[in-house]
């Protein structure tokens, strides 16, 4: 570990600096229902968790016409539009593009119903944002609710920060494996109950108490570099249950504003927890991994590198914690 902790040190602060809104990978979400044969209403929902709204926007395609549209309405994190479009002929064929999405870090789930009541659904991404409509159902939409949760893991830094922080402070694989169950247990808890609206939180300040979450992992961190034994060192699993709590309303913030239909929304979570959980796994595993690697190198490091870790954990959830106040103004 003392090894580890400079580089791991400046991998932080790189990549907080590189992503330091932690949150831009919420995905958007386009919905086109149809009303009758060629006409469509339209559903656009972009997240705005923390400041403006990402600048990507969906346009009629090709041979289709926008009609009137509702006034935008700013809903619990995401900024949603709604409009009547009309296609002759139907959608089907039609290219479905969302223009921006390539310079950004966004996912968009987009959902076609039909008046028959089959659906096409598909993720555009920004290195494939556009797909030609099919005319009939597919289930694409279920390896994409896989995929924003493995994603939603990976390039969610907060939540990132959060494990990684366990993984420098809990010693032994028995109570390692304790501390991730239990922050495995914990999320999905509420992630269920966020989901299926037994609770109802605020998405705003949730992001912005998990950020204050990494600040107290930052502090104990340095309490362990000092040689003091915190609350996180003597009590792993109680720590991580707590906050996973917490970290689980912040994981629902993604499937609570896309508008899934509720006949979905059991497999939609059941999939996108799963994906969560392969991402921290795969997180933990390559932890794991380059600390075995790197124990044979025999490598110096000045003190001030032990110190590194704890700091760039406090001061990078800090501007996070103060960027997501902002906001809420």
């Amino acid at each position: 570990m003392r090894i580890l902790a400079p580089w791991i040190a400046l991998l932080l602060v790189l990549v907080g600096a590189v992503n330091a809104r932690a949150h831009e990978s919420l995905p958007a979400y386009l919905e086109i229902g149809e009303r009758k044969a060629g006409v469509y209403n339209v559903v656009w929902k972009v997240p705005s968790v923390e400041g403006a709204p990402p600048a990507i926007t969906f346009l009629a395609p090709a041979g289709c016409e926008s009609l009137e549209e509702t006034p935008a309405a700013q809903t619990p994190g995401s900024l949603t539009r709604t409009w009547m479009m009309e296609c002759p002929g139907g959608i089907a064929g039609r290219k479905i593009e969302i223009v921006g999405l390539p310079a950004t870090l966004l996912d968009v789930l987009v959902r076609i119903r039909f008046a028959g009541g089959s659906a096409v659904s598909h993720i555009l991404r920004p290195a494939d944002p556009s797909f030609i409509a099919s005319g009939s159902a597919n289930d694409t939409g279920a390896l994409g609710y896989l995929r924003l949760g493995i994603e939603h893991i990976l390039y969610g830094i907060d939540h990132l920060f959060f494990v990684l922080g366990l993984l420098l402070i809990v010693r032994g694989t028995g109570p390692l494996l304790k501390t991730i169950s239990s922050f495995t247990v914990a999320h999905t808890l509420t992630l269920a109950l966020a989901t299926f609206g037994v609770v109802r939180v605020p998405v705003a300040p949730v992001e912005a108490v998990i950020a204050l979450s990494i600040v107290f992992l930052g502090s104990e961190l340095a309490l362990f570099r000092r040689g003091e034994m915190g609350l996180t060192y003597r009590s792993p699993w109680l720590v991580a249950f707590a906050f996973g709590l917490l970290h689980g309303f912040g994981f629902a913030g993604t499937l609570s504003h896309l508008g899934i239909p509720r006949t979905e929304i059991p497999s939609a979570l059941l999939l996108f927890n799963c994906g969560v959980e392969l991402g921290q796994l795969a997180v933990v595993a390559a932890f794991v991994a380059l600390v075995q690697s790197l124990r044979n190198l025999e490598l110096t490091w000045p003190h001030w590198a032990r110190t590194a870790v704890p700091y760039a954990f406090g001061a990078l959830a800090c501007f996070w914690f103060i960027q997501r106040c902002v906001s809420m103004i």
